[in-house]
């Protein structure tokens, strides 16, 4: 089995990576600075190779893609993502401009990459990791976050019918909040005030266990899911007073 996952030098990704490589995958863990495994045991693993790239560069990520996937392509992870918050937006606009780029933007041309090689094979699955926040309906105040996680869902869903045809499954993950260090950057250092955090390895698990059953989504914890969807119930008046 072949595996690249993108955002793969860090959090979910590299924990898929280590995941993925115990069970004796061949794998290619992408990033724009490759260099943080520099330390980690998979960096020296022989079954593992690592590419460095920025998702918002097409070319770039074509060609990365093509380089491992000219031996074959089973399954590609996205979990690369940026995060700006409402604060920081609000007196600087341009920094919203990574966050579409890479979170959406770069999803498509990732599935585009790998997709052309399924196609040629006859099989493969696309992956990408969302966030709850995309299952937030839109409202005037919504974050920018939470519409481009929103796009990121819809566009698995269309990439998921037009590519069914050619024997190519497409997942989306759709988490809540994972204890991971950048969740605990976010939160200076500590993400336990998070409503129903899951531990790293815990949704991982649950992570790999949707992508072996080829699942096209998988939303938890199941009590976040049920207070997003009485969320969306609110009037709109209601749900404009939440803090970002």
């Amino acid at each position: 089995m072949r595996v690249m996952i993108i955002g793969g030098t860090s959090g979910i990704g590299l924990a898929l990576g280590k995941h993925y490589a115990r069970q004796g995958a061949q794998v290619a863990l992408c990033g724009r600075d490759i260099g943080r495994l520099d330390a980690h045991p998979l960096a020296t693993h022989p079954a593992v190779q690592r590419h460095a790239f920025d998702i918002t560069d097409r070319g770039a990520v074509a060609q990365a893609i093509h380089a491992f996937g000219q031996h074959g392509l089973d399954l590609l992870i996205v979990t690369a993502g940026q995060y700006t918050d409402a604060a920081t937006l609000a007196v600087q606009p341009e920094a919203g401009l990574p966050v579409l780029a890479t979170n959406v933007g770069g999803l498509c041309a990732a599935f585009d990459a790998a997709a052309a090689i399924m196609r040629r094979q006859g099989h493969g699955h696309l992956v990408a990791v969302a966030s709850i926040a995309g299952l937030l309906k839109d409202y005037p105040t919504g974050s920018l976050y939470s519409a481009t996680k929103r796009a990121a869902i819809a566009i698995c869903d269309a990439y998921r019918k037009a590519l069914a045809p050619f024997g190519i499954a497409v997942t989306t993950l759709v988490p809540g909040y994972v204890d991971t260090a950048r969740l605990r950057e976010l939160n200076g250092g500590d993400a336990t005030r998070k409503p129903f955090l899951q531990p790293e390895d815990d949704a991982v698990r649950r992570m790999a266990a949707a992508i072996e059953r080829r699942a096209e989504r998988c939303v938890f914890p199941w009590q976040l899911h049920a207070l997003v969807r009485l969320f969306n119930c609110l009037p709109l008046g209601l749900r404009q007073l939440r803090r970002k």
